[in-house]
């Protein structure tokens, strides 16, 4: 199905109750952060606001890289905020988080690429709040290793690395990134824990659906996912941003969800997050137990 105005009906929900949304709002102004739910647009951000959670987006709200599904401004980012870390673990705090989902934008501006940085978000997040997990959601870093392992260093309890899309899709999709690259950086998760004998570090990652590929593909990208060690998986509807960005070629029904679902864990994935509305971070507390979620 072509993209058009009126979107299916499974797409079509209600708007969510306030609840806690005008606190958290007012808590992220306050301590001036940035959340992906805000920056990439995510169609469950009242969802979310309303039951008192937000999934930060540290180093910044502008990215380095142009992807063309991503609704966060490309543009030359400001320096490091050194004062980030704590505000984040603050807000953590106040929310009451038992479980603290960090992403973060790509800056290929950096010598590390900003591991170091998110590193020191989980390390303060720690501190604060030692009874909540923590997930953190990474760019690929540019392909250094060095720097995979600096945050898994962190021990971070949930490692989320995106391939977003299929091989053949990566050069219309994400330019700037590459299939293998990606890859590389869940399997190098794997071994720097085997290499440092760190504690066990599930590994998860995404991939859009209705960009143009096929269900022979997204099942070989979920069996090279296996290969790289990857343990937790979602799988979304793709929702086009703006008219800037790539047109969505395909709504895809929820019982094409279900059956891949179904498929993700027939290969061994321990968690499984498959329905039109899912993202990476949606419900990570129920996927990082090990349950499955819509």
């Amino acid at each position: 199905m072509r993209e058009s105005q009126r979107l299916p009906a499974w797409l079509r929900r209600p708007l969510a109750v306030p609840g806690r949304a005008e606190a958290v709002e007012g808590l992220l102004g306050e301590l001036r952060l940035n959340t992906v739910c805000a920056s990439a647009k995510c169609p469950n951000r009242g969802e979310c606001y309303a039951s008192g959670t937000a999934t930060f987006l540290v180093m910044g709200d502008a990215c380095t890289r142009g992807c063309r599904f991503c609704a966060v401004e490309t543009r030359t980012p400001a320096p490091l905020d050194t004062d980030e870390p704590a505000r984040v673990a603050e807000a953590a705090r106040r929310m009451e988080l038992d479980h603290v989902v960090v992403t973060s934008v790509t800056r290929d501006d950096l010598p590390d690429g900003g591991a170091s940085h998110v590193a020191a978000v989980v390390e303060t997040l720690r501190a604060t709040v030692p009874e909540a997990t923590v997930e953190v959601l990474t760019s690929d870093f540019a392909g250094r290793a060095a720097s995979v392992d600096v945050v898994v260093d962190a021990a971070p309890d949930v490692y989320n690395h995106n391939l977003e899309t299929v091989p053949r899709l990566y050069a219309e999709v994400r330019p700037d990134a590459g299939y293998e690259r990606s890859l590389d950086v869940l399997a190098r998760v794997k071994a720097r824990i085997a290499e440092t004998g760190a504690a066990a570090m599930p590994t998860k990652s995404g991939i859009m659906l209705g960009l143009g590929e096929s269900p022979d593909e997204v099942l070989a990208v979920m069996g090279d996912l296996r290969e790289a060690g990857c343990d937790l998986l979602t799988l979304g509807q793709y929702l086009r941003p703006s008219p800037a960005h790539l047109p969505v070629a395909e709504f895809v029904a929820p019982e094409v969800f279900d059956a891949l679902a179904s498929e993700a864990r027939a290969l061994g994935f321990t968690g499984v997050a498959a329905a039109p509305f899912v993202r990476s971070s949606y419900r990570a507390r129920e996927l990082q137990q090990g349950g499955c979620g819509s």
